[in-house]
């Protein structure tokens, strides 16, 4: 069986090999201490290639690090494409907010990398 390999999006350093593919998993990075996410290879990859050389189509500077792998996923993953995502700034949101991709993950797609409640 084929394996696919890891690495942690906090330290970018620890790689971990794994026998299945997903997109992510999270657990204690051993490198960093960071309850983490490792990000598949080739979602890793992707990211790097867009932040050595940003699309054009899609102002990729404004997106924070975690949307930017939601779009290498959805690009690498499910086949989608740059044209597919559009950056948005919301009129209710500060400046320094950062802006949301238009194709946003459903709740049942979002990690629980966002533990929030909205009572908090």
């Amino acid at each position: 069986m084929p394996t696919v390999a890891y690495r942690c999006s906090s330290c970018l350093d620890h790689t971990l090999t794994r026998s299945f593919d997903v997109s992510h998993i999270s657990i204690k990075c051993p490198n960093c201490g960071e309850f983490a996410r490792f990000v598949h290879e080739g979602v890793l990859e992707q990211y790097e290639a867009f932040e050595e050389s940003p699309p054009e189509d899609l102002d990729w500077e404004r997106l924070g690090r975690m949307e930017k792998f939601l779009v290498c996923e959805k690009i690498v993953r499910q086949g989608k494409t740059i044209e597919d995502f559009e950056v948005e700034v919301h009129a209710d949101e500060e400046s320094d907010d950062e802006p949301t991709s238009g194709d946003q993950p459903t709740p049942d797609e979002q990690s629980h990398d966002d533990e929030s409640t909205p009572d908090e």
